[in-house]
């Protein structure tokens, strides 16, 4: 596919600007390194283009700071003041999600926060909230069987409008392979933690 030319068309009665606008889901697996970064990197873009960009952690834990959550609410500011880009949220199940009642128990159980985060972001959806979703590390609970695949896959077939999804992380379940119009498997061919070597600063996070 080079300089972005496919190399057929498809006879389905589409003009090219409607196959341009259509909405994208987009999943990065594997076990190698950046599948998140690639996502983020996926949201700024949006943001130049003035989607309305949400962001949702599954897993990390709140006490976790990665450098694209700065920078992508530093330029939710800059939407605030200027009205460049487009408006910026960040949510993390590590924080206990904004929406739902916080109580040590409910930050303990970690399969229903993540459940009740889904409901949210398909409740958002419904309602076409934002234009641009990254649900970061998603693919974790579906693996785990905390929420259900199928339930998922369905919810983002039918999402109405032009909302792109990008989701994240190892072991993506066959369905949401299936369901997705780009997938990307990250492979590991080396790695500085293989020499011993610790994460660093601006680049694990």
């Amino acid at each position: 596919m080079p300089k972005g030319v496919p190399e057929s068309v498809p006879d389905d009665g589409l003009t090219t600007r409607q196959r341009r606008n259509q909405p994208v889901l987009a999943v990065n697996t594997g076990p190698g390194k950046g599948k998140s970064t690639a996502a983020f990197g996926m949201a700024l873009r949006g943001w130049n283009a003035g989607l309305n960009v949400a962001v949702f952690q599954f897993v990390k834990s709140a006490k976790w700071k990665v450098g694209e959550e700065n920078a992508l609410l530093a330029l939710g500011r800059v939407h605030e003041q200027t009205g460049e880009g487009a408006p910026v949220q960040w949510h993390k199940m590590g924080q206990g999600w904004s929406w739902i009642r916080r109580s040590e128990e409910a930050e303990q159980d970690h399969a229903a926060a993540a459940r009740a985060g889904w409901a949210e972001i398909a409740r958002r959806i419904a309602a076409e909230e934002h234009d641009f979703y990254v649900l970061d590390e998603f693919t974790y609970p579906l693996h785990w069987g905390w929420i259900d695949v199928d339930e998922v896959v369905a919810t983002l077939r039918e999402r109405p409008g032009r909302q792109h999804v990008v989701i994240t992380g190892r072991y993506a379940p066959e369905a949401l392979i299936e369901a997705a119009d780009l997938v990307t498997e990250m492979t590991k061919i080396k790695h500085p933690m293989d020499a011993g070597r610790k994460g660093q600063k601006g680049i694990e996070w």
